[in-house]
């Protein structure tokens, strides 16, 4: 490698003021010294904001009203320089060589947009979790595997298989990056998540994956709660990357017909589709050929009855 890149760690905090110090100083204490230390508070109503001006002139602080996960994204991201972008929610932490492992799997080539890796999680005291949750699981026999999706995942097929990171498993080159930010920021959108990061990642350009677990993803109260007891969230969630991904990544279309498929199906089925979520349905509809609605209405009964079997085995 002919220079260290300066790499810029973006952690997003939202009234997490009991973790929040575990995430930055996991940031602060990285083997690799080239690095910058970002912390957006996305309107926190507890101290987290006294804890981030503690540390003074070691992280670079931003601190604005709430606006959800994505807006936290975009506005670490404008008060970033680093060729690299690490992101870190603040529940969960880094190991000390989690960037020295990201720059060396990017090496010199600029064709790598992306560097994914396994997450090994834990609960609040960062023991092991042994507790079957539907997590995602990065598997696979090599301890670095290079990925080329991106003809697969324009046709809405990037792969059941392929393993997707969350949050803190993700890091960008900033050349991507700047393809991607700023995400929309409206009021629908504050449940916009990492997954306006994956997929245009997956679509325009080449990645890694580590099979290292290089990051500590913590199970607790908040988020163990929101994965296993709240079944239309995920389904609004598909809607709205839906709608929003399309409108900013029209060759993303195929990928996000099956998001809003699905969205609407599990919708149907648990209740119907919120009135604030059926203007972005209608929308997205409106602008579809009769052949693309059909493929978006199949799939959506498709998820509609596997939603109803499910409910009836439980």
């Amino acid at each position: 490698m002919k220079d260290k890149p300066l790499v810029s760690i973006l952690i997003n905090n939202h009234n997490y003021r009991h973790f929040l110090p575990w995430a930055i100083n996991s940031a602060l204490n990285q083997t690799y010294s080239h690095t910058e230390v970002i912390v957006v508070d996305d309107g926190s109503t507890d101290n987290s904001p006294e804890i981030i001006r503690s540390y003074g002139n070691k992280i670079i602080p931003v601190l604005k009203p709430k606006g959800g996960q994505v807006s936290a994204f975009n506005a670490g991201f404008a008060a970033s320089k680093g060729d690299i972008i690490c992101f870190l929610d603040s529940d969960d932490l880094f190991i000390p060589e989690k960037v020295a492992e990201v720059v060396k799997a990017f090496g010199d080539r600029q064709d790598l947009g992306w560097c994914f890796h396994a997450l090994r999680f834990v609960n609040i005291q960062l023991e092991d979790f042994k507790y079957n949750l539907p997590l995602r699981k990065t598997r696979h026999d090599g301890s670095v595997r290079e990925y080329d999706l991106r003809v697969k995942t324009k046709k809405g097929k990037p792969g059941k298989k392929f393993p997707y990171a969350s949050t803190s498993g993700i890091s960008l080159r900033r050349s991507l990056l700047e393809q991607i930010l700023p995400i929309p920021e409206q009021d629908q959108s504050t449940l916009l998540n990492e997954t306006f990061l994956i997929f245009p990642s997956l679509g325009l350009s080449k990645g890694v994956v580590l099979e290292q677990e290089l990051s500590f993803y913590r199970i607790h109260g908040n988020n163990a709660n929101a994965m296993t007891h709240d079944k239309r969230r995920p389904a609004r969630i598909c809607i709205l990357h839906a709608y929003w991904m399309r409108d900013k990544f029209r060759w993303l279309s195929q990928y996000t017909h099956c998001l809003m498929g699905a969205g609407i199906g599990v919708c149907q089925a648990t209740g119907g589709i919120d009135p604030q979520y059926q203007p972005l349905v209608k929308s997205y509809l409106s602008s579809l050929t009769r052949t693309e609605k059909l493929e978006i209405y199949l799939r959506a009964g498709f998820y509609f009855l596997k939603s109803k079997l499910l409910a009836q085995t439980c």
